[in-house]
């Protein structure tokens, strides 16, 4: 069955226009609200939410916050998550929603594509989304970017950063780290190594473009005579390569015979580069 594109879901969500399978925009008590459970962003910044309540305090909420109705009578939060979280702290009584009849598929779908065209996620966080939509709908990674309106390339380097360690990860969640600095050290071989780059980017404050040179760097003389004798056709192939595959791959070429390496960093990441060649 051929998937819809959902980019558009966001209009359809945000745009307080009342369609037969909506009840219209109505005012609740914000503690009628649960959270979404589906919520792929767990990074609230304090300040930029006292600053978002001060702005409805002065002016009002310009626009409802979406959600659908639960069985015991109370609501579920499905967007506006800051907004919700912003009148709680003013402790105002009443919100305007906007009542949706969505199922859970649709549910996870749109709080996706709300966060990730409000470009309000973090790189991991929005890493974890398109993996939501490939782990629990099947999505290949043409139409996770189809659906978001962002390239194939991009979701591919995107889903990487899952297979980042930890500590990682966490300068990504913290923003001490930016998607450039992380696809530096996704270059670099093993966990051990991708750890040391990453305390070095944070403790001296390295751009990305200083990340990159240092993660160019070879750790072993060895490694850098023998890209020095490395044909320069052989090494362009070899860096076309590394871009279609998203990952790092080494070309050795002899006289008779050569062999391609291909670099992958978790289960996940070997299926997103199955996925590549197979098409």
């Amino acid at each position: 069955m051929e998937r819809k594109v959902l980019g558009k879901g966001l209009g359809a969500l945000i745009v307080p226009e009342p369609k037969e399978s909506d009840c219209g925009v109505q005012f609740v008590d914000p503690q009628r609200i649960k959270p979404n459970r589906y919520q792929p962003r767990l990074n609230f910044k304090e300040d930029k939410l006292r600053e978002l309540a001060a702005s409805i305090e002065e002016k009002g909420i310009v626009q409802p916050v979406a959600v659908r109705k639960s069985d015991d009578g109370s609501y579920e939060l499905i967007a506006g998550e800051r907004r919700l979280r912003a009148v709680n702290i003013l402790k105002h009584r009443k919100i305007p929603v906007l009542v949706k009849e969505v199922n859970d598929q649709e549910m996870l779908e749109l709080s996706i594509i709300e966060n990730v065209q409000r470009d309000d996620l973090n790189p991991v966080e929005e890493a974890q989304a398109y993996e939501n939509l490939r782990r629990d709908f099947g999505f290949t990674q043409d139409q996770v970017a189809q659906s978001v309106g962002k390239s194939r390339a991009t979701i591919a380097n995107m889903l990487r950063l899952l297979g980042l360690p930890k500590e990682v990860k966490d300068g990504l969640f913290k923003e001490q780290l930016t998607f450039g600095h992380a696809k530096a050290i996704l270059s670099v071989q093993g966990a051990s190594a991708q750890i040391a780059l990453c305390r070095k980017i944070i403790q001296k404050g390295l751009s990305v473009r200083e990340a990159e040179s240092l993660a160019a760097t070879p750790e072993k003389g060895k490694e850098k005579h023998a890209d020095r004798l490395k044909d320069q056709h052989v090494l362009k192939l070899e860096e076309e390569l590394r871009h279609v595959l998203g990952t790092k791959v080494s070309v050795f070429h002899g006289k008779k015979k050569g062999k391609i390496q291909i670099e992958y960093y978790s289960l996940n990441d070997l299926e997103r580069i199955l996925d590549v060649l197979r098409k």
